[in-house]
């Protein structure tokens, strides 16, 4: 595992990561760690998502069946 040092964090930082650590019930240490894990992680693909909550297994196909081509453009100079 990787190791972190953070110098010249403002007091007031400080004071607000102490305050959520003691809400959360961790140490500091466990509260930053959190925090930056979180900030870090990369989101889910919102296909993925869709997929997982409302894909086939709950009813509702998400694939593609319209694939229709667009229509010719409209001539005015008739």
């Amino acid at each position: 595992m990787a190791n972190l040092s953070i110098r010249k964090l403002d007091d007031g930082a400080y004071k607000q990561l102490h305050l959520r650590a003691v809400k959360h019930g961790v140490s500091m240490e466990e509260e930053a760690r959190r925090i930056i894990c979180q900030a870090v992680a990369t989101p889910e693909n919102i296909g993925a998502v869709f997929q997982k909550h409302f894909g086939p297994k709950n009813g509702i196909d998400l694939k593609k069946t319209n694939e229709k081509k667009p229509h010719s453009p409209m001539e005015f100079d008739k």
